[in-house]
């Protein structure tokens, strides 16, 4: 089987097609269990708990694999509080993963 080559030289190579593929990152800042009967009385305004604080890394996905975590901050040039991440860490997606 061929070796395949590693990530800064995929990412260098513009005549790669791949290069060019968008994909969606989905980052998620935590989740919440609510009960239906709470659920279904939210309405404008309401709070919904999560079970992580602010200060607490975030979870990057490519469709339903673990990719990434990293911070959120505000994007320094934003005027209207335009959210980034930090990446902090990359999961090892070795052979198999």
């Amino acid at each position: 089987m061929a070796e395949l080559p590693d990530t800064q030289t995929l990412a260098s190579d513009t005549h790669n097609p791949f290069t060019a593929v968008p994909i969606e990152i989905t980052v998620s800042v935590g989740r919440a269990r609510p009960l239906v009967r709470d659920l279904v009385m939210l309405g404008s305004n309401a709070v919904l708990t999560l079970d992580k604080s602010v200060d607490d890394p975030v979870d990057l996905f490519v469709g339903d694999k673990l990719i990434a975590r990293g911070t959120l901050e505000e994007a320094e040039d934003s005027d209207d509080g335009q959210l980034v991440v930090r990446l902090t860490e990359i999961i090892d997606l070795g052979p198999g993963n």
